[in-house]
């Protein structure tokens, strides 16, 4: 054996679980690597997943009319909806297109009865 093996082979031996006594069962290698996988689904993908569904939904609804203020911070109304793509009036006369990911948050255009 080459030097380098027999360290490996020392240090592989010395992490071993000792032979004496049953392990509690978050001793386990295999069930603590589990535990990890539901914690990073449940803090990390989930909301993720949710915030998405909530974006497509926002996208979704765009209407001509409603509020919009975008990533970038630009105040405007909604003058065209287009498949991928949203025209905002700025100014009289100023329009400007984004992309409708661009669109951060909407408020409705109140309907008067």
């Amino acid at each position: 054996m080459t030097p380098s093996h027999s360290l490996f082979a020392a240090l592989f031996i010395a992490q071993a679980p000792p032979a004496s006594g049953p392990q509690g069962i978050l001793g386990s290698p295999i069930v603590m690597m589990g535990l990890m996988a539901v914690m990073f689904y449940f803090l990390l993908i989930r909301p993720q997943q949710r915030q998405r569904k909530e974006m497509a939904a926002r996208m979704a609804s765009l209407q001509s009319g409603d509020r919009v203020v975008t990533t970038a911070g630009i105040h405007g109304i909604v003058h065209h909806v287009k498949e991928h793509s949203v025209m905002i009036k700025v100014a009289e006369g100023t329009n400007l297109e984004f992309d409708k990911s661009a669109v951060a948050s909407v408020q409705k255009k109140e309907v008067t009865a």
